[in-house]
């Protein structure tokens, strides 16, 4: 996989997720490995240039979070392409241009999915951006504003012409947020629109199962996974094994699970401080609770988490009471196993496959309030 001058050993990217994607997520699923790029959270581009405490600390990165891409987002031309500049004289290795956004104070600026409505301004701040440095830009977008206004075929490729290095499509519009099927359908025609670029398929990838059913059913270069990654940070090492053997491996043990949750934890405080770690936390752990079996005391009390301490006590207070459910080898007894993930994709035939799931939600309001 190549985005111009960046040659990747993966085609598996860790989508930006606003909140979520921050440095000690992008460490931890880096260690547990399948992925070679990484995004950060969406960035405002006069934020960066206006030295922004938040913006900085949403782009801190260490030498083994690389290779890293920042993601922007922005409508005013200097703005982007001046940013654009800071970044790769700060070591970044490619920049991610914000189209696809739902968000009302993201489009209302003109970022976002907005920017799939004006084709020729996208394009001239695109070209602008793509001139002004030497490092790939990319663009991450969705089908269009609403069904009757799905762009991003053309869209394609008039970035293409600008100059963009690779597209990440989500097979959804701006109308559905993340709402509805994901149209594969949608994803195929962006992938026939690109000429010569790598288009990157995006949108309810939660098992290594539906990542390789996208790649096959659209002829996507690779595939982008965000919400999936959080609620199974093993699915980018599970799709790798997949992709190369045809063979799926086992997902990890209670006792990974645990671990890599601990280790998300103390990432989380070393970036963030103890405080202020531990309330960022509180959104996170229960992620890793949905696939502890019967974890109720668990997730009820990790959201009030206020330190390290207090958190081990949580884990200890728990792992005592999970026993009830576990039988002598320490596995979780057969009616409290839980059921694989199931996925619903709108397939190219625009039929719809038999089996469907249940939507991966995201806590909404802002990170102070968990």
């Amino acid at each position: 996989m190549r985005f111009g001058s960046l040659q990747l050993k993966s085609n598996l990217f860790l989508s930006p997720l606003a909140g979520y994607t921050n440095l000690p997520f992008r460490l931890n699923v880096r260690e547990i490995g399948g992925i070679d790029l990484a995004t950060t959270d969406l960035v405002n581009a006069r934020s960066l240039l206006e030295k922004n405490r938040k913006a900085f600390k949403l782009i801190e990165t260490r030498p083994e979070d690389s290779p890293l891409a920042v993601q922007l987002f922005g409508s005013v031309p200097e703005e982007m392409r001046d940013a654009s500049q800071f970044l790769e004289s700060n070591g970044v290795h490619s920049i991610d241009i914000n189209m696809g956004c739902p968000v009302k104070k993201v489009c209302r600026v003109g970022g976002g999915s907005a920017m799939m409505n004006e084709l020729d301004k996208t394009s001239r701040l695109v070209r602008g951006m793509v001139e002004a440095v030497k490092i790939p830009v990319t663009a991450k977008m969705r089908l269009g504003w609403d069904e009757e206004n799905i762009t991003a075929p053309d869209l394609v490729r008039a970035l293409e012409d600008a100059g963009v290095a690779a597209i990440f499509i989500h097979g959804r519009t701006r109308q559905q947020g993340f709402s509805g099927t994901v149209n594969l359908a949608g994803i195929r025609q962006v992938v026939a629109a690109a000429r010569a670029i790598p288009v990157i398929g995006n949108g309810d990838v939660t098992t290594p199962e539906a990542a390789k059913f996208m790649i096959d059913q659209t002829g996507c270069a690779g595939v982008s996974v965000g919400r999936g990654a959080f609620y199974d940070p093993w699915i980018f090492k599970r799709t790798r094994h997949l992709l190369d053997t045809g063979e799926l491996m086992s997902e990890p043990s209670f006792e990974e699970r645990v671990r890599v949750m601990c280790r998300h934890l103390d990432r989380m405080i070393e970036v963030f401080g103890e405080e202020h770690g531990c309330i960022l936390f509180r959104k996170v752990a229960p992620w890793y609770a949905k696939r502890f079996g019967p974890a109720k005391p668990f997730s009820r009390e990790v959201v009030q988490v206020s330190s390290r301490s207090h958190f081990e006590k949580i884990l200890e207070s728990y792992l005592r009471w999970r026993k009830q459910f576990v039988g002598d080898d320490g596995e979780l007894l057969p009616r409290y196993q839980l059921s694989p993930m199931l996925v619903t994709f709108m397939a190219p035939d625009m039929e719809t496959p038999v089996e469907r799931r249940t939507a991966i939600p995201v806590p909404k309001g802002p990170v102070e309030v968990w």
